[in-house]
């Protein structure tokens, strides 16, 4: 069940925290026991910051960060509420379309905030992961940074949109060979295929993502937000309908046989036997 009604954060239930000094605010995702594992309620907190973000004359750049040794492995599948229902087939269906419209709206907020985001990635960035750091204007790597959207191998389809920001930003041949395989590339592949901008040893990730938002912070406000407006309204223009596309896609992928074979053939550890269904 999506929570989309509540606007707060309960104690000790932060999947993302939030904090803004020196015109910087800093997004933490702060569940490394999990590998900040990504879920609904994930979601709905990046969407609620975010906006807290856009109109805080303080912010002048976000920085995306994540505690632990991973910046976010994926879907947490131990999450509560996980899973959406319907009373048919029919209305799980529509249940799944709108649910990750959802997710898509949420996402936006981050991506078109008018301040620009800088994000900073290590180790395991997979699946949602993956997605959510294609989000940020410019990504900073730790060399052990690596990366894919798996979601193939278990039988759905890349829903959030992560497959048609790697072919806007390194070209169809190269989103299709990652999102068709699942298959992992390390942070310096991620910067020839311009999905990164710069990599870095682990130890100096934070202070060359932290200088890096400083640099931007420390230039005029209004000519740094247009001049991302601007790239933003060439580069996305294609986006919001082959979004449309893509949630419908999930949907029909993630309420099929061969999704409940994916995930479960995963927690078997063996190979799955897909089938079409």
């Amino acid at each position: 069940m999506i929570d989309t009604i509540s606007t707060e954060i309960a104690e000790g239930e932060e999947r993302i925290r939030l904090e803004v000094a020196d015109g910087i605010a800093e997004l933490t995702l702060c569940r490394p026991e999990k590998l900040n594992g990504w879920s609904w309620e994930s979601t709905r907190q990046l969407g609620l910051l975010a906006d807290r973000i856009r109109f805080d004359p303080a912010v002048r750049v976000v920085l995306l960060r994540a505690e632990g040794r991973a910046f976010c492995a994926g879907i947490d599948v131990t999450a509560p509420g996980g899973a959406i229902t319907g009373g048919s087939a029919a209305e799980r269906n529509r249940n799944y379309y709108e649910g990750i419209r959802w997710v898509h709206e949420r996402f936006a907020v981050l991506a078109r905030l008018p301040q620009p985001v800088v994000a900073a990635v290590q180790g395991y960035c997979l699946g949602f992961g993956f997605e959510l750091a294609l989000l940020a204007d410019i990504r900073v790597a730790a060399d052990d940074a690596v990366f894919a959207l798996p979601e193939a191998q278990l039988g759905v389809a890349v829903d959030a949109g992560g497959d048609l920001r790697i072919a806007r930003e390194a070209g169809a041949g190269w989103a299709k060979f990652l999102a068709l395989t699942g298959r992992r590339i390390d942070a310096r592949t991620a910067e020839r295929l311009n999905l990164v901008q710069q990599v870095v040893p682990p130890q100096e990730l934070e202070p060359t993502a932290r200088a890096l938002a400083a640099e931007i912070a420390a230039n005029a406000p209004l000519a740094v937000q247009g001049i991302k407006r601007a790239i933003d309204s060439y580069a996305d223009a294609a986006l919001p309908a082959a979004l449309d596309r893509v949630a419908m896609t999930a949907a029909l992928t993630l309420t099929s046989e061969d999704s409940r074979e994916g995930y479960t053939a995963k927690a078997a550890r063996r190979p799955p036997h897909f089938t079409g269904g």
